[in-house]
């Protein structure tokens, strides 16, 4: 069995659980589900779908950097939103985030998010 490396940063949110902010084995990355915490404060990022989709992401790079990599070693990534109205937004905001070729993705109506939140991601990452 390949080994288990575990990634962790200060420029995203603690771990708060039984969880790591990402684990590496071989090549491959996989992240934890972010939601949208400051990681300075560990207190939610706004209370609008567009800050928290920023914050999400901006949480996203920092531990992807952290392993190594980066947004673009993205291969799959996972949204999940209490409102699937928002299916633009979040569009409009990864193409902030992404160049092509795009990952493959999931956009998922859920009924709560931990703390409150309107969405969380997670992925995994190629390097």
């Amino acid at each position: 069995m390949a080994e288990k490396i575990i990634i962790a940063t200060d420029k995203a949110p603690a771990a708060i659980g039984t969880y790591s902010q990402a684990v590496k084995v071989g090549s491959t990355v996989y992240l934890s589900g972010q939601i949208p915490l400051d990681p300075a404060t560990m207190a939610l990022a706004g209370d609008d779908f567009e800050t928290q989709v920023v914050r999400v992401f901006d949480n996203l790079k920092a531990v992807c950097e952290a392993a190594g990599g980066s947004m673009a070693d993205i291969v799959k990534l996972n949204i999940y939103m209490l409102d699937l109205g928002n299916f633009a937004t979040v569009n409009e905001i990864m193409s902030r985030y992404f160049n092509q070729p795009y990952p493959a993705r999931a956009a998922i109506g859920v009924k709560e998010l931990p703390k409150g939140s309107l969405v969380e991601m997670d992925g995994v990452m190629e390097l």
